[in-house]
């Protein structure tokens, strides 16, 4: 296999295992262009594929696990990665076949626990979960939930900010090396909680007044994996994802008749 570092001038290699969001504001298209616009080459392996438009998930299908396993191999076999972040997974066959993937890959690894969509559609059956938990959170470099993905996963309710850190150990037990606790449904500032259990950094950011964030989560956790190819350390990775993510949300777009998508593009927009 080629060495992902042995060629000068070439971007940082970044694969997303997720599922395709046909309206193009979240999941594989999300990923993709998060990673183009933070300098790095994405790639993809496709698990899912939806139906999805502003007015919410209209339906999905999973791919075969053969099709995701074959997919995987021919991207980390022949080109290499550097980062990899997974979003959705939608069943327990297919996060357990990408947990076996990931286990063989050297590469820090960025799990989006997808379980439900901004539109409050279920994107993960009730038996993932369980494999979500024990199989792939423990492979994680860091893992990056919302508050109802943390009660998904732990059963911690969280209503405040002083919450967060309960979320955070709750979710470390199960054995990523760092939890990216979101507190984007939370009122008042835009806060995050990212911790190894001894370490803590709090990411703040203003609340933008923009109600079109679909695709929001997706991004972060691209934008993430993006920064860990590019050789930052976690802390230093997530400030900049946040940072990104930040004007992301700020720069969404209205997109058909319900909640439009970030703009990944708002960089380039501002020039």
């Amino acid at each position: 296999m080629d060495d992902v570092h042995s060629r000068p001038g070439r971007p940082p290699l970044v694969l997303t295992v997720a599922g395709s969001d046909s309206g193009g504001g979240a999941g594989i298209q999300a990923d993709l262009k998060t990673m183009l616009a933070l300098g790095t080459h994405g790639m993809s392996v496709i698990a899912a594929v939806t139906a999805q438009n502003s007015l919410g998930v209209q339906g999905y299908w999973e791919l075969p696990v053969e099709a995701v396993r074959a997919q995987y191999r021919s991207v980390v076999d022949d080109i290499g990665v550097q980062a990899v972040k997974t979003g959705m997974l939608a069943s327990a066959a297919l996060v357990e076949t990408v947990a076996e993937l990931l286990s063989g890959t050297e590469a820090p690894v960025v799990v989006d626990p997808v379980g439900v969509s901004k539109h409050g559609d279920s994107l993960l059956a009730g038996d993932a979960v369980d494999s979500m938990r024990s199989k792939l959170l423990p492979l994680a470099t860091v893992v990056t939930p919302n508050l109802d993905e943390v009660a998904q996963l732990t059963g911690v309710q969280v209503t405040g900010e002083d919450g967060m850190r309960e979320a955070a150990a709750a979710v470390l037990a199960h054995g990523p090396r760092w939890a990216l606790i979101k507190g984007g449904h939370l009122p008042g500032e835009a806060v995050d909680l990212l911790t190894d259990g001894t370490r803590e950094h709090w990411l703040r950011a203003p609340r933008r007044e923009n109600r079109h964030t679909h695709g929001t989560g997706c991004t972060l956790a691209s934008a993430l994996a993006a920064s860990l190819a590019k050789g930052l350390d976690v802390p230093a990775a997530a400030r900049a994802a946040k940072e990104y993510t930040t004007g992301a949300i700020e720069a969404g777009f209205p997109l058909g008749s319900g909640l439009g998508p970030v703009h990944h593009g708002w960089r380039l927009a501002e020039r």
